[in-house]
């Protein structure tokens, strides 16, 4: 059967050889890796890795003591990646059990570039598009949601408020959030120190 009568032929890279591995460093460290975005030099105070401790609570849970580890990376272009992993603590300090994950992009708008928009998402089924603005001296970020996506099977979130600084060389940040019924109430705050960058 020739190819008119067939188009339905397998792409060329069906049968391809393994490709190599990704080939672009992506780092949070600015000493090593690509240059900086000019786009991102008001974001640059937090880009590294980041440690620390915080605590939690809401109307709907009891409060609770957390570690987080967040980084903060970039590859050139004119965004930022993020990463958080948190771990509930006991009243000692240790370890009881995973916490919170997000991974996202924080990425520079506006015609300064003093705005930003983020997309943040969790394995527990939600997504969050949060707008705000940047401001260089001193640095910090404040932003609110402007939509809230979830699957059918996730906690009901409905909007959310976050602010970011740095604060004598550490990661400060708090996190305002409207749930299960709730309006906006303070959920998590913690602070940070560069582990890594």
């Amino acid at each position: 059967m020739s190819t008119e009568e067939n188009p339905l032929q397998p792409p060329p890279w069906l049968n391809a050889p393994p490709v190599d591995p990704y080939p672009y460093e992506e780092t949070h460290d600015l000493r090593q890796g690509p240059d900086l975005h000019a786009d991102l030099l008001d974001l640059l105070p937090f880009i590294g890795v980041w440690r620390g401790r915080g605590r939690g609570g809401y109307p709907t849970i009891e409060d609770f003591d957390y570690a987080q580890e967040i980084r903060i990376s970039h590859d050139g272009r004119p965004f930022l990646h993020y990463e958080s992993r948190a771990w509930i603590l006991d009243e000692e300090g240790k370890p009881v059990r995973p916490g919170g994950r997000e991974v996202g992009w924080w990425r520079p708008a506006g015609k300064d570039k003093d705005e930003i928009e983020a997309i943040l998402t969790t394995p527990t089924g939600i997504m969050e598009l949060y707008l705000g603005k940047i401001e260089a001296n001193p640095p910090r970020i404040e932003m609110v949601t402007d939509f809230v996506a979830r699957t059918s099977t996730a906690k009901e979130v409905t909007a959310g408020h976050r602010l970011y600084g740095i604060v004598e060389g550490a990661l400060l940040y708090a996190q305002d959030m409207a749930a299960m019924g709730e309006g906006l109430t303070p959920h998590l705050s913690a602070r940070l120190i560069r582990v890594g960058g």
